[in-house]
């Protein structure tokens, strides 16, 4: 399902750039569903992998390009009174993401809770957001449970040696099991 991911991203990108709101909102929602079947499969399954995680990863990058660009062509008018925390949102994910490409030359695997259930939470609101509108409670929801699970994913890359994947959080880090 990530590889589906992967795939779609191009023309998922096409119908957003190409202004067809509904068609993007469509493959937006289940993109976000195949994230969340994914990843549910492979844990039930046993079939978690190094690789399924780095590619997992790259397809969430993907999924979260996509929605800002709908966000930015769709939505900008809902986000407008929240310009200042949607921003601290995005500028958090993004140094969670620049400083494992500089410090590990990679992208991010370490599967944290608190990214899992953000991951769940902002794809709700995301979906949410295309199939039924802005709804304010919820977004700062979203916001405040991201900046939290960036930061944890910011410091614990400040802590940890190397890359890892399936690391839990900064709990499991500090006592020295992450597995």
């Amino acid at each position: 399902m990530s590889f589906y991911r992967l795939l779609s991203f191009p023309v998922i990108l096409f119908l957003a750039l190409a202004g067809f709101q509904q068609a993007f909102a469509v493959m937006i929602i289940i993109n976000l569903i195949t994230d969340v079947l994914d990843g549910l499969l492979a844990r039930m399954l046993k079939q978690q992998t190094e690789f399924g995680a780095r590619i997992d990863t790259i397809a969430d990058i993907g999924t979260y390009i996509l929605v800002f660009l709908g966000i930015w062509l769709f939505k900008r008018a809902d986000f407008a009174p929240h310009v200042v925390s949607f921003s601290v949102f995005i500028g958090l994910l993004v140094v969670a993401l620049g400083l494992s490409l500089i410090k590990f030359g990679r992208f991010p695997s370490l599967h944290l809770y608190s990214w899992k259930i953000g991951g769940y939470i902002q794809g709700t609101f995301f979906f949410t957001l295309f199939a039924f509108g802005f709804i304010t409670p919820f977004y700062y929801i979203m916001v405040y449970w991201g900046i939290f699970a960036f930061l944890e994913h910011i410091i614990i890359q400040l802590i940890i040696p190397e890359m890892r994947s399936n690391v839990k959080g900064l709990y499991w880090v500090a006592r020295g099991r992450s597995s």
